[in-house]
């Protein structure tokens, strides 16, 4: 765990990097013609040119309006915010990794297709991240390599395909692939369990969002992930890294005390914080405070979760106004680190 002393300036930095921003496009075919059968999938009910409803079947998804697709307001407002840059990622809903392999392929070549026309508005401010279908890591490679191509800067994956964590081999391969491609993978929770207990207060992204990507963490160093991939892949997880810098210690001791039990990690979890980023959106100045101690002033970046009504807005004021950070780690925290991330020199 490394500690640096906080500070008392408060001076604004300008040209923001914000790594977790979601799109969504304002139509798209039918899925079930385009994929080839199957019932309850995304559409998008639009009820003005500013408002629609993300459906999933018959049922209500999420409300959400035209900042999802127009990149013309998305520049608008990182404008008004100081926001330099955007990494345009898909919303997890259209991830299909529980559809076969073929239709999954169907979908990410549709939306990964559209985010290019979002992002057109400015290609230079606005850095499309595709989706691909984890589920069959050969067709992931693929859509990935495709994409590139096309004009895409990384690729967002969920942290689980059903019972799969990040330390499947198959999913090990396809990030051994992103390595090999230089590509930043970011990791976003998706799928969380549901029950009664869950159900009532938004429990599912209150609790169940920190707890999946605490736990895709925990797959990728217990799992011996990261002692399988190269220190070169560049990955971070969404949502501050979930509850994983609270529980570091616990982790730690575990390890040492139960190691017959404990994972397959050829090294205690401490000693794997170098190899994995993570996003500011914590929305508190002492829990950003305790994430940059844990994880390292390098290796936390900005992340807003926009245009989403529990994202940060505006995007990146926990560091700017955080008195707990000294003007260096503002700085890195606000684009430095970012700019490594995605390789922008």
């Amino acid at each position: 765990m490394r500690r640096t002393a906080p500070g008392q300036g408060l001076t604004p930095v300008t040209g923001a990097i914000d790594v977790h921003t979601h799109y969504v496009p304002r139509g798209w075919p039918d899925l079930g013609t385009a994929a080839g059968g199957g019932d309850r999938w995304p559409w998008l009910r639009v009820t003005s040119e500013r408002d629609a409803m993300i459906m999933v079947g018959s049922e209500e998804f999420r409300r959400i309006g035209a900042d999802c697709w127009s990149g013309e307001l998305r520049l608008a407002e990182m404008d008004r915010t100081g926001v330099a840059i955007q990494v345009v990622s898909p919303t997890p809903v259209f991830f299909c990794y529980d559809r076969p392999p073929e239709q999954a392929v169907r979908v990410a070549r549709i939306f990964n297709d559209l985010a290019l026309e979002i992002c057109a508005a400015d290609p230079s401010r606005l850095l499309p991240f595709c989706q691909v279908p984890l589920q069959d890591p050969d067709a992931a490679r693929a859509e990935l390599d495709r994409c590139l191509a096309a004009g895409h800067r990384g690729v967002e994956i969920g942290n689980h395909v059903g019972d799969r964590d990040l330390d499947d081999d198959g999913i090990v391969a396809f990030l051994q692939h992103c390595a090999e491609r230089d590509v930043p993978v970011f990791v976003h929770p998706w799928d969380m369990p549901t029950s009664p207990r869950l159900g009532r207060w938004m429990a599912q992204w209150l609790t169940g969002m920190p707890a999946e990507t605490h736990l895709s963490i925990l797959a990728m160093i217990l799992g011996g992930a990261f002692d399988r991939l190269p220190p070169s892949l560049r990955i971070c997880f969404a949502h501050g890294g979930g509850s994983f810098a609270f529980w570091l210690g616990r982790m730690e001791n575990a390890w040492h005390r139960r190691p017959d039990v404990v994972g397959t990690s050829s090294r205690p979890p401490s000693e794997y914080l170098d190899r994995f980023y993570v996003d500011s959106v914590v929305f508190d100045h002492h829990a950003l405070r305790l994430l940059v101690d844990v994880v390292g002033v390098d290796r936390v970046m900005l992340g807003s979760d926009y245009p989403y009504p529990l994202g940060e807005h505006p995007a990146g004021q926990v560091i700017r106004e955080n008195p707990l950070l000294v003007a260096d780690e503002r700085d890195a925290l606000l684009a430095g680190n970012a700019r490594t991330f995605l390789g922008l020199g």
